[in-house]
């Protein structure tokens, strides 16, 4: 499965932000991430963001919602751009966990589900035949700059072994702490999307960072 890499805007200056797009244009998804305050302890951007993004690039944009009962606001963010829609098994009960999956895909949407590092990978059996991505974080959600988890290694070779057996063409992607020496282990576990933030746009040539994490 082709490798991609996807820089998270958090770590982009907000007040240049089509510029900072600009200069990751080599990497093969945007990861956008949008917290509320009340799932995760932090707050970023929302529908407005997106949309404006979506008239400033052709990138694809990997939403990924760490908000409180995701079903609520899924149409939204599919309408205002998102290519993918990734939101939290724990963000909500399992019967509203369908509902968006089923309110994404209506919009002709990819759809993704996200597990915390302290959520076991068991609980994604039920929706994983539905999804087009798995998204395993490798820190606690909610502040970018975080060390990479190498205990979440595990997981994700869990997942990618079920993947294989029920949804081969479901991609794997990891979140938190990647960078040219964590994107080989993350790699070899069975992940092939790495979002990178700090890692890349931390670096003043983006383009240089994205091959090094593409390359390891």
């Amino acid at each position: 499965m082709k490798t991609r890499i996807a820089p998270s805007i958090l770590s982009a200056d907000f007040a240049r932000l089509a510029d900072e797009v600009a200069t990751v244009a080599e990497a093969d998804w945007l990861h956008v991430d949008v917290m509320d305050g009340l799932f995760v302890p932090n707050i970023s951007i929302g529908i407005p963001v997106v949309a404006s993004l979506r008239k400033s690039t052709s990138m694809f944009l990997d939403v990924h919602l760490m908000i409180d009962r995701p079903q609520r606001y899924v149409r939204e963010f599919c309408r205002a751009g998102a290519d993918l829609v990734v939101f939290h098994v724990e963000a909500a009960q399992p019967q509203d966990i369908f509902e968006a999956i089923s309110i994404v895909k209506s919009e002709g949407k990819r759809v993704g589900l996200s597990v915390k590092p302290k959520t076991p990978a068991s609980v994604l059996a039920p929706y994983l035949g539905m999804l087009d991505l798995v998204l395993v974080m490798t820190v606690e959600p909610g502040f970018g700059g975080q060390s990479f988890m190498a205990d979440m290694l595990p997981k994700i070779s869990e997942l990618r072994s079920v993947l294989d057996k029920v949804n081969p063409g479901c991609e794997l992607e990891v979140d938190g702490g990647i960078d040219p020496n964590t994107a080989p282990l993350v790699k070899k576990a069975g992940a092939n999307v790495l979002v990178a933030g700090s890692a890349v746009f931390g670096k003043s040539d983006r383009a240089a960072a994205i091959r090094a994490i593409r390359n390891s």
